[in-house]
């Protein structure tokens, strides 16, 4: 592979070549998406064909019409193999791109790390995680896009529309550089099959969370959020992590990070994962400790580490639902128990029934698309009786917002409570997430070091501990906990090598531990202490996202239906600061299931930036707050009173609370 630094500069410059590079190889040693559903008919191919030929001058349309038919044919989607550059894709120090805005080539470093192979689930779809969290419909859309960014002005923006770049409006200084939207359907048009017509036709896609906003960070982005759920599901059964299993699945994208913050925590990690390309994956970069691919050997391990109180994460190479089973026959007795297989994506790849092998699922699912799904359905019955049994002995099951039990509930599994209404099982946001973080304004704020130094992310992890320790020492009881987990993950974030792809971090703080880390990044950096930095979150976050079986499980007002926050947020983020922003449907529930939305702003050391990071940052926290205590959420209500006394420009309208009785 070509990958000189004039190569790369010439390359993004060029955009769409005017000579067409030369057709490549199917590179097979490559973890690829699986083929999608045909569900075009044969009209609507000629317009997914006329489509994805407008990319490219009509010189080109008699060479180019016969292969993309055939991607078309062959993988449900065209996603222009040919076009996929010949220098390495990883995220390269900021200075190495060739923009005239340094915000510009900011966002071109997230989007090559978002697309890294180390990073990436599918690198040559161009999906990040998730089985369809996708940065680009295909590759021509890449090169145009990271050609507007290197030709950018700071008073230009480039407007997003699903992976197509519509080009290079006249804005100001002060907007943001790029504003992204994905997915974003007519609301009667967001059933799973509108997605794989619309995403096949070329007009829309499903951008997940970080994957189509350029925010990801790798598995590191959950290991932090994963781990403290860990931590509270051990805190909520009373159990030391020490010897307690957890059982769950998916090594992939989102999902592989749950055996590292298992080690994290302390305890015993069983993740099934079907695709043996995932495991290594995982197993390579050390964020797994064992495979195992017999049940039985599986078993003796389980119990060996019981009996020694190990902290150990071991892969099993198959299927969840034999390992439930396995566990139940033997009497392994497991602690906690959950689900990370992308469900909310169960026809095309996110879930792999038991009793198939990877590759007969993905042959009927692109051959026989509704038996495959009447296999999914039986393998989620067969599930959740297993899981019902061990939750009969005692086992903690939540549900980490997936959609495992909205299918699961959708396929007739056996998992809705007496009422018929509300699930037996709690979200993990609704027993953890919500009440102890999201409630009281902490949620998962991530930084990357656009430097790529690794002396610049060492600096500015101290700096974040430091200032969490002095907010700590006067900070009420309430957020004692939260800060206290938090300063411990930093302290320890180094050696636990979570880098994979930028040198980038998270942790959970609320606007205030934000807005105070942010300054102290920004004056280190007029200081000439560290590089540019990068700032950005999860969307799954405080107020970036409205999801009804996630994020805003724990709103109890009616109102978790409604999507008005997850808008009012990206809205208020454009005119207050962020380098770019971004507005998806979908996230990690489902096409349909959720509205979520994120930004990206770059400190460069100016005052500049100091004012704008306070006025985003405040804003992008306390907007979700407002929300969560209107609909009478006592943590969110103490989180609200306590931020408007600290700004008395927030001027927040509260609940009063009804007396149960009287109704």
């Amino acid at each position: 592979m070509i990958d000189t630094q004039n190569t790369f500069e010439n390359e993004i410059l060029v955009g769409i070549p005017e000579v067409l590079p030369v057709k490549k190889e199917y590179d097979k040693n490559v973890n690829h998406a699986p083929k999608r559903k045909n569900i075009l008919t044969s009209e609507e191919k000629k317009l997914a064909l006329k489509n994805a030929l407008r990319y490219f001058d009509k010189k080109f349309h008699a060479e180019l019409l016969p292969e993309f038919k055939e991607e078309l044919e062959a993988y449900g989607r065209i996603y222009m193999y040919r076009l996929r550059p010949d220098y390495k894709m990883y995220a390269r120090p900021i200075d190495q791109y060739p923009a005239k805005s340094k915000h510009a080539a900011a966002i071109m470093l997230m989007i090559m790390n978002n697309l890294d192979p180390k990073v990436a689930q599918h690198p040559h779809e161009l999906i990040t995680y998730g089985g369809n969290g996708a940065v680009f419909q295909n590759w021509a859309q890449y090169r145009l896009t990271m050609k507007y960014l290197a030709e950018m002005n700071d008073e230009q923006t480039l407007v997003m529309y699903s992976g197509h770049p519509m080009g290079l409006f006249p804005s100001h200084k002060n907007a943001p550089r790029v504003v992204v939207t994905n997915g974003m359907m007519i609301p009667n048009y967001s059933a799973q099959d509108d997605w794989e017509k619309f995403n096949a036709l070329g007009v829309t896609q499903y951008g997940q969370m970080t994957a189509g906003s350029y925010m990801y960070i790798g598995p590191q982005g959950i290991v932090h959020g994963t781990t403290i759920t860990v931590l509270n599901g051990f805190r909520k059964i009373k159990k030391d992590p020490k010897g307690g299993v957890f059982v769950t699945s998916g090594l992939g994208g989102m999902s592989g990070a749950q055996s590292k913050a298992g080690n994290i925590a302390g305890c015993i990690t069983v993740c099934a994962e079907v695709n043996p390309k995932a495991t290594e994956t995982r197993h390579s970069q050390g964020w797994v400790d064992e495979v195992i691919s017999d049940l039985d050997e599986l078993t003796k391990r389980v119990k060996e580490a019981q009996v020694q109180k190990q902290t150990v994460s071991i892969a099993y190479q198959g299927n969840v639902v034999d390992v439930w089973e396995k566990f139940d026959k033997e009497n392994i007795y497991i602690d906690l128990g959950s689900d990370q297989t992308s469900l909310h994506n169960p026809w095309a790849g996110g879930y792999y029934p038991v009793g198939l092998s990877l590759e007969e699922s993905q042959s009927l699912m692109a051959n026989d698309a509704e038996t495959f799904k009447a296999k999914v359905q039986e393998s989620l019955c067969r599930h959740a009786a297993a899981i019902n049994r061990h939750a009969e002995k005692g086992t903690y099951f939540f549900d980490y917002g997936n959609a495992f039990l909205l299918e699961a509930s959708r396929a007739g599994a056996a998992v809705m409570a007496k009422n018929n209404i509300d699930f037996k099982y709690p979200s993990y946001v609704q027993d953890i997430m919500g009440p102890m973080c999201f409630d009281y304004g902490f949620g998962p704020f991530r930084w990357v070091c656009a430097s790529g130094d690794p002396q610049d992310l060492k600096k500015t992890d101290a700096i974040a501990c430091q200032v969490l320790e002095r907010i700590k020492a006067t900070a009420p009881k309430e957020i004692q906990k939260q800060l206290e987990d938090n300063i411990k993950w930093i302290r320890s974030a180094q050696e636990n090598k979570l880098v994979v792809g930028s040198q980038a971090r998270i942790l959970y703080a609320d606007a205030e531990g934000r807005i105070e880390i942010a300054k102290a990044f920004n004056k280190a950096i007029a200081n000439n202490e560290i590089g540019f930095v990068i700032l950005g979150r999860d969307h799954h976050d405080v107020s970036g996202t409205d999801s009804p079986y996630r994020e805003t499980s724990n709103i109890y007002d009616g109102s978790s239906f409604t999507a008005d926050m997850a808008i009012h947020n990206v809205i208020g983020d454009s005119f207050r600061g962020a380098s770019w922003v971004s507005i998806h449907n979908g996230g990690g529930v489902g096409w349909g299931e959720v509205i979520n939305g994120g930004f990206g702003m770059v400190l460069d050391g100016t005052i500049e930036a100091d004012k704008r990071l306070q006025s985003m940052l405040f804003w992008d926290v306390n907007n979700g707050i407002a929300r969560r205590s209107w609909a009478r959420n006592e943590e969110a209500v103490f989180a609200i009173k306590r931020a408007m006394n600290a700004e008395p420009n927030l001027k927040v309208t509260l609940p009063n609370f009804v007396d149960e009785d009287l109704l």
